[in-house]
C-alpha cells in the first residue's frame, strides 16, 4: 500500500512541474496579447492627442470634448482662447478633442 502511495505521489509531483511551467507560459502569452492589443494602441492614441494639442495654432478650427465648435484666437501654455458664434471662451488644452481634426477635415486655417 505504501509503495503504491509513493508511486502515485511521485507521478503527481512530476506532472505538477510541467503543469506549472505551462501555466506560466500561458500567463506570459496572455500578458503579451493584452499589451499588444490594449496597452500599446492606447499609448499611441495618447501620444497623437498630445502632439495634436501642441500643434494647435491661431486660426485653427477645433471641437472641445464638450462639443463646442470654435476658432482659435489665442494660444498659451495651458489654455486656448476660442471664438464661437460671437462668444469668446478660454478653455484648457486638455479639453480639446483630438478627433476634431477628423471632424473638421484637415485643419482649415
Amino acid at each position: 500500500m505504501n509503495n503504491q502511495m509513493i508511486t502515485l505521489l511521485q507521478a503527481t509531483g512530476g506532472a505538477e512541474g510541467g503543469s506549472l511551467m505551462q501555466s506560466l507560459i500561458m500567463f506570459g502569452l496572455i500578458g503579451l496579447v493584452f499589451y499588444l492589443f490594449m496597452i500599446r494602441p492606447q499609448m499611441k492614441r495618447t501620444k497623437e492627442a498630445k502632439q495634436y494639442r501642441e500643434s494647435i495654432a491661431q486660426g485653427d478650427k477645433i471641437v472641445t470634448i464638450g462639443g463646442i465648435h470654435g476658432k482659435v484666437l489665442e494660444v498659451s501654455d495651458t489654455t486656448i482662447l476660442i471664438s464661437s458664434e460671437g462668444t469668446k471662451l478660454r478653455i484648457e488644452k486638455s479639453s480639446i478633442s483630438p478627433n476634431s481634426m477628423d471632424q473638421l477635415g484637415n485643419q482649415q486655417r
